[in-house]
């Protein structure tokens, strides 16, 4: 007897708008990683994003009267684009709530699909509470992103075209954002092909499953990572939090895994670039999420000769991020670490460092020479061969030769700020430096300073623009003799994220 979800799946209405998407061989990471490694490839879609089968899949079983009303979603990008294409379609009254953060090329692809666009908020749960709120007082109906039976089930399609595609599978792994992808994935395999593995894929800044999982309750996440925006979700949705339940590994089917794999930025960042060379496709950061997880997951328990598929969940990537990617991917695939090594201030001191390396090729080189008699702190990236292993070689050998040395490539601080701004020192002895997280959008920095008042002197302030949601600032704070708030006073009446960075090793060797 068939369970509901995999009845509702059986009968999903996406293909009235959705295609089935390829599942792609990939033999370059087949060879890499010794497994046969597949990709499903949800970035074809109408609406280059898998999110178009939920939508559909509830908005078109919605009854006459509730289709009468016209329907409303809130979404920062794919939902939105889904739930435009299909009222279109459908010719269905629609409002879509976008908080004012959302890119303008979001923005415009889902007025391009039909979408009214509504901005409203600085955030998702603003915009998403307020949809919520205009459902209710002009009887729209409100079309939910994941938390929903027949948007899983929508999603749940995916499992059956992957079975369809090639039976001999042995591990699925998928994104988590709110959950209902996951949600359809296992609901579907769990009863058809319970010797699959569904494995959880969660950015290591929205953890939300992960943390749910290990309490067994729901959990809200104090902060989310946006960087993959597509899976920036705080906590988990209802319903794939009983699928989930239910789907643990129990040793008696299908599950989803209980220990859910989790990525660094960098990581996914190297997942962009493996997707790409594979398929010449540029996919966002939540697209190239799975694959992440597949490669982790694969060296940490040391999996051979299996059949691995990963879903590319998305390829709505903003342009603006792609200098981002290129930056970190090395990183990401441990291909590159960086150094901040102190050498003598002398003439031929940069020869006999290179020489320390023994032939290793030198990625990146800053330094600024000072007028003392201590030693220079250079910032230098190293081209890697054998990833972690190589980066305690190199440490240990530039020790034996006499260098103080401090592996900074885990250092995200380091990584997005220092290695733009070596060149100094101002020797401002009472300077407190801050990462503060600026909300992405016109008129941020004014209210910063006009908060911060004039009791306070900035020293420092640096910002690159990732094309994420929030702006990541280096600033440098000197309180005036005449201050009675304290730095961090100031900040917290800001209301802005913060993070002290005064005790950094970048900021004490490069910029103090």
């Amino acid at each position: 007897m068939l369970t509901p979800y995999v009845r509702s799946i059986l009968q999903a209405t996406v293909y009235d708008v959705a295609i089935t998407t390829p599942l792609t061989a990939a033999p370059k990471l087949s060879a890499r990683f010794d497994n046969q490694i597949r990709i499903k490839r949800e970035d074809l879609q109408p609406v280059f994003s898998f999110k178009l089968r939920g939508a559909y899949n509830k908005i078109s079983q919605l009854s006459a009267e509730q289709k009468s009303r016209g329907i409303i979603c809130a979404s920062a990008g794919n939902h939105a684009q889904g739930v435009a294409f299909s009222a279109n379609k459908l010719g269905l009254k629609n409002v879509i709530v976008m908080p004012t953060t959302t890119p303008d090329i979001k923005v415009q692809a889902v007025r391009a699909l039909g979408g009214n666009v509504e901005l409203f908020g600085d955030s998702f749960d603003k915009a998403n509470r307020h949809a919520i709120k205009k459902a209710e007082t002009e009887g729209l109906t409100y079309i939910a992103p994941y938390d929903d039976e027949l948007v899983i089930a929508g999603q749940g399609t995916i499992a059956l075209e992957i079975m369809q595609q090639w039976r001999d599978v042995d591990y699925v792994f998928a994104a988590v954002g709110g959950g209902g992808l996951i949600a359809g994935i296992a609901a579907f395999l769990g009863e058809v092909a319970p010797h699959v593995k569904v494995i959880a894929v969660e950015p290591e800044g929205a953890a939300c499953l992960k943390v749910t999982l290990e309490t067994n309750e729901r959990k809200t996440l104090p902060q989310v990572s946006l960087f993959a925006d597509g899976t920036a979700v705080a906590q988990i949705g209802a319903l794939p939090f009983e699928i989930a339940k239910m789907m643990k590994s129990d040793g008696s089917g299908t599950v989803i895994e209980p220990d859910v794999v989790t990525c660094t930025n960098d990581e996914i960042c190297a997942g962009i670039k493996d997707i790409f060379e594979e398929t010449r496709s540029i996919v966002e950061p939540s697209g190239a999420l799975a694959l992440a997880g597949m490669k982790k997951f694969i060296k940490t328990h040391g999996i051979h000769g299996k059949n691995c598929v990963a879903i590319l969940s998305g390829a709505n990537m903003n342009f603006d991020r792609l200098r981002y990617v290129a930056e970190r991917t090395e990183i990401g695939e441990q291909k590159e670490a960086i150094f901040a090594v102190q050498i003598p201030e002398k003439i031929g001191a940069f020869l006999d460092f290179c020489r320390s390396l023994q032939g290793r090729n030198i990625t990146e080189f800053n330094y600024r020479a000072a007028n003392t008699d201590t030693p220079a702190s250079i910032f230098v990236g190293i081209a890697l061969k054998d990833g972690q292993t190589e980066r305690h070689i190199i440490k240990d050998k530039l020790a034996q030769d006499g260098y103080t040395a401090f592996d900074l490539t885990d250092d995200e601080f380091a990584k997005t700020h220092i290695r733009y701004m070596v060149g100094g020192h101002a020797g401002i002895s009472d300077e407190q430096i801050f990462r503060v997280m600026f909300p992405e959008r016109p008129g941020a920095l004014l209210n910063f300073l006009e908060k911060l008042g004039q009791d306070f002197n900035i020293t420092l302030f640096h910002y690159r623009n990732h094309g994420a949601a929030e702006g990541r600032i280096l600033v440098g704070i000197q309180a005036s003799k005449t201050s009675t708030r304290t730095v961090l006073e100031a900040l917290s009446d800001i209301g802005y994220e913060c993070e002290p960075m005064t005790d950094n090793v970048g900021y004490q060797l490069f910029l103090k």
